[in-house]
């Protein structure tokens, strides 16, 4: 018989693995409370030398000749553990009263909840000497708070307690109480020790032994030797009931294989074994989990016409499936339902449905929302809030944000970090980093300690703008105020000094960095072979990307890519083209970005054909071409005068890869309006290209303009000044100032003066090469 072997579970090697959600509920972190400080040692005092000079206040609201009943209800309602225990001691010391089993168990679990575990066994040692019969539930109570306590071998010593100190032999409930909560624990090696001496005890094992040693191997991933373990049970003489069956679901559902917790359901029909609210509820989790929305809810229909009733749960794992697979409007239909229903939704249900609106960008339906949910009187909680404010921030409404901030703060709302980090944000985002400086200070000034990502979001934007040394002087507040510093940090200041064309000064953040001991990862190598690569110091790059391969990082396409960009840029192909067998050799696929970069370096060292050849043969691959690979041979082919090939390639473009982007516009604009091809054809592509959004460059607005003047085409000429002009949103002063000099004929001026105003909001850019 396999199980009575005490080394039943060493076929099972037990691994630490995290804690799964638990789909039955949703409750708090929790957080051990820190032990009181009672008016006496908590060390060895029995609790029979403790006494109070003072009436506790509770003590008054009982009759002068109480039972042990109103006594146990009036120790129940006593929240304080200190005052609780002086209420216990001054009871103890009335003549007519002698406390019950039930009144201990209660000081001794008030005493276990802040770990007065001294005191607890003084109580014991009175219960022994008063011979109070003591029972195996007695010590669950220490098994408990020891185990609250991460206190695990005491918790296991508690079965030693019971029989060699108090004569009471651990029985199963003893064993199932203690296997438990080493299962919760996640110390799962301590719980094949129990096991093995609950059988060397003869302590029969119950369902209960088999859900809790179902549970500990679910949680291991074990679910196959759960399974068999399960079928082993009638060997036994136990028959499986629903937490086993849901159990073994429950761990198929964590590992993300839906169909296999419903092949257990089936076995559980098949069984015969009665599925509660607990087992719908945890396969309509699992659909959700998997997106499989449809099927969760055509799942809960199903189960309604055979007599369930959907539960406060039902409602509030529908909603967030719903949302989480962006349908937050068709979740308010839920919500409506549950209303229906008579279910109150709580503030977990609400924040829910106010986030998945806001991904959606619903923000004014998520605030209607929050005002429903005030005049239902459930009131808010700060993520509530903060889900708001970071949502107008995200839409650029900071304004607003900041206006609601301020609302909610007169009504009482205490801003925490979250809040100022998102109106920082938004602020940065929005251009108003003086407006976020300020903020940031304000936050300071309230006492809210910023954090890691408020001092990211103004590095990042001082570097965006080139004030380096702020962002340093940032780094060192960040310091001073304890902040860490992560690899996010430093790689952000690395960019900004790169693109500052700062090298040096990034090299000496990225040495910083070891003496700091922040990890540096592959982005911050990046970032820096690209900075140097784009300084011309490809060797420093080279022996960067050989120190990143011992640091254990593999380079990847962007490492290759900035290098390969070096060499195009410089014209040499050859070293180009060893850069790429190589990435291919270390099992790096070139991308679209490699392809596009080699054939920039192709065009700009002549070899225009070869380019061709290589856009082809990037086809053949099935890759989707984009116009960075595109334009540079579009570009190449204009330069030679071969005006329709250039312009076949370009509506290529149009009809198999990506849409052409403004540059592509541009490049096929000024080949045309150049004098490559007939002036009509210029004349029509400057109207394509207007309605497709993209203004056209004014110098070669300027060479089309001048070839019209000369063909006597004045009133076309007109025409495309005017679709220029509405297009580019001109002032009506503007727009009267420019068709005044057309109306007489002034077209050098008004030329002039549109050039002028197209330049002063479009600064001159140079193309590639």
């Amino acid at each position: 018989m396999a199980f009575s072997s005490p080394s039943f579970l060493k076929c099972h090697p037990w691994t630490q693995s995290q804690n799964p959600p638990n789909p039955f509920s949703l409750p708090p972190p929790f957080h051990p409370p820190k032990p009181i400080s009672l008016p006496f040692s908590s060390r060895h005092v029995r609790v029979s030398s403790v006494s109070s000079t003072v009436l506790p206040s509770k003590a008054k609201e009982l009759l002068e000749d109480f039972t042990p009943k109103q006594f146990l209800d009036t120790l129940r309602q006593e929240n304080d553990e200190t005052s609780a225990f002086h209420l216990f001691k001054w009871a103890s010391k009335q003549p007519h009263f002698t406390p019950t089993l039930s009144i201990y168990e209660e000081i001794l679990r008030k005493l276990g909840n802040v770990g007065s575990f001294d005191l607890m066994k003084g109580v014991l040692d009175d219960m022994k000497k008063l011979k109070v019969e003591l029972v195996e539930g007695t010590f669950f109570i220490f098994i408990e708070s020891y185990a609250k306590f991460v206190l695990y071998n005491e918790a296991i010593k508690v079965l030693d307690m019971m029989w060699n100190e108090f004569g009471v032999k651990p029985g199963i409930f003893s064993y199932n109480s203690l296997l438990n909560v080493l299962v919760d624990g996640n110390k799962l090696k301590f719980v094949e020790h129990v096991h093995s001496r609950m059988l060397d005890e003869g302590v029969k094992a119950d369902v209960s032994t088999f859900n809790i040693l179902i549970k500990a191997l679910c949680k291991t991933h074990q679910i196959r030797p759960a399974i068999l373990m399960m079928e082993e049970m009638p060997v036994h003489g136990l028959v499986p009931d629903e937490r086993t069956f849901t159990t073994i679901m429950q761990g198929y559902i964590e590992e993300g294989n839906l169909d296999g917790a419903l092949r257990i359901r089936d076995q559980m029909v098949s069984a015969k074994c009665l599925a509660s609210n607990i087992t719908v509820n945890l396969l309509i989790h699992g659909y959700c989990k998997e997106g499989r929305i449809d099927e969760a809810l055509n799942f809960v229909q199903d189960m309604c016409s055979r007599g369930f009733s959907p539960d406060k749960f039902t409602f509030n794992t529908l909603i967030n499936g719903l949302c989480k697979a962006g349908h937050a409007v068709q979740a308010l239909d839920i919500l409506d339902l549950m209303l229906q229903d008579g279910f109150d939704p709580d503030v977990y249900t609400y924040n829910i449905l106010i986030s998945g609106l806001c991904e959606v960008g619903e923000v004014q339906e998520a605030i209607e929302l929050l005002n429903q949910m005030l005049v239902r009187d459930c009131t808010p909680n700060t993520v509530t809030y903060n889900t708001i404010i970071s949502a107008l921030c995200k839409e650029n409404q900071v304004q607003e944000a900041t206006e609601f901030v301020r609302v909610l703060t007169s009504k009482g709302f205490l801003p925490d970090v979250c809040t100022f980090n998102s109106l920082i944000q938004g602020l940065c985002f929005t251009g108003n980093f003086n407006v976020a400086m300020e903020m940031f200070e304000e936050m300071k000034n309230k006492g809210c300690q910023p954090d890691e990502f408020t001092y990211n979001i103004l590095i990042d934007c001082l570097c965006a703008k080139r004030r380096i040394v702020e962002a340093m002087n940032l780094l060192k507040d960040m310091e001073s105020s304890g902040c860490a510093r992560s690899v996010i940090t430093y790689n952000t200041l690395i960019d900004g000094f790169c693109k500052d064309k700062k090298i040096e000064e990034a090299e000496e953040i990225f040495d910083q960095m070891e003496l700091q001991g922040v990890s540096r990862n592959l982005v911050t190598y990046n970032t820096l072979i690209d900075g140097l690569c784009k300084s011309k110091r490809v060797e420093d790059a080279a022996q960067l990307m050989d120190q990143m391969i011992l640091e254990g990082l593999k380079p990847d396409k962007f490492t290759y890519n900035s290098i390969l960009a070096h060499f195009c840029r410089a014209g040499d192909i050859k070293k180009a083209a060893d850069i790429v067998q190589t990435m291919t050799s270390n099992g790096c696929e070139p991308d679209i970005v490699t392809y596009g970069t080699l054939i920039q370096g192709l065009c700009k060292a002549g070899r225009v054909e070869i380019a061709s050849k290589l856009l082809r043969s990037i086809q053949m691959k099935g890759m989707t071409l984009t116009p960075q690979a595109y334009n540079p041979v579009i570009q190449a082919i204009f330069r030679r005068r071969r005006t329709n090939e250039a312009v076949r390639l370009f509506r290529e473009m149009q009809e198999t890869a990506n849409p052409p982007d403004a540059l592509s516009y541009k490049i096929v604009f000024r080949g045309l309006s150049s004098g490559g091809g007939p002036i009509q054809e210029a004349v029509d592509f400057s109207v394509e290209m207007m309605e497709k959004g993209h203004i056209p460059e004014f110098s070669s607005f300027y060479n089309l303009a001048e070839g019209l003047y000369s063909l006597s085409r004045e009133e076309t000429l007109v025409q495309l000044v005017g679709m220029i002009m509405k297009k580019a949103n001109f002032s009506d002063s503007e727009v009267t100032m420019i068709k005044g000099f057309l109306k007489i004929r002034k077209f050098q001026d008004a030329l002039a003066t549109l050039g002028s105003v197209l330049n002063s909001r479009n600064p001159k850019r140079t193309y590639w090469g």
